[in-house]
């Protein structure tokens, strides 16, 4: 748990946070512990895990998580844009990028806890990430004096329009029609 919570360190203060594919609650529920801060939704497509994700964020008085229910390419365009998409073990980077940068808002970053092979996945990612609209990415080292090995955190940098041309404009209509439905 502690090499989740050190995520901490690289998320920016008072932002939106989606964690994809929560799981059992990681890293999303170690965060919320340590970053009252942050608004948090644990996006997670199974019921049993979001009904037991329902159960500790209510046990534990998380009043700033939220659960939702869904697959993070399903989602897209009905829930708001965040600043920060935290995923861990959910798959290759190509395939969680597709995922979780079309969730960014513009200028969002991705935040993937990854082992070994964060280097490797990067490299053979590269081309996928630039398609989907990252205009920088990192390996950081985290957990400095509290974990042991430190945690391997790749970032994910998107532009002006995160997840491409296709997903801004898939965005924008959903804009529209989410306006039209409040002034009927």
């Amino acid at each position: 748990m502690l090499n989740c919570a050190v995520l901490s360190e690289v998320v920016p203060e008072g932002v939106t946070v989606c964690d994809v594919g929560s799981g059992a609650g990681l890293p999303g529920i170690p965060l919320a512990l340590v970053r009252e801060d942050l608004k948090i939704t644990l996006l997670e497509p199974l019921l049993r895990r979001t009904n037991f994700l329902t159960e500790v964020v209510e046990l534990l008085g998380l009043d700033h998580v939220t659960v939702a229910r869904g697959r993070a390419e399903e989602v897209m365009g009905t829930m708001p844009p965040v600043h920060v998409v935290t995923a861990r073990a959910v798959a290759p980077l190509d395939r969680l990028a597709a995922w979780g940068i079309p969730l960014l808002r513009p200028y969002g970053e991705m935040l993937a806890l990854k082992g070994d092979t964060a280097e490797e996945e990067l490299k053979s990612a590269s081309t996928a990430l630039s398609k989907l609209g990252a205009v920088g990415t990192s390996i950081l080292h985290v957990g400095e004096g509290v974990v042991d090995p430190l945690s391997t955190v790749v970032r994910v940098e998107v532009g002006e329009s995160p997840g491409g041309v296709r997903f801004a404009a898939k965005r924008a209509k959903a804009a529209r029609t989410s306006r039209t439905r409040r002034r009927r």
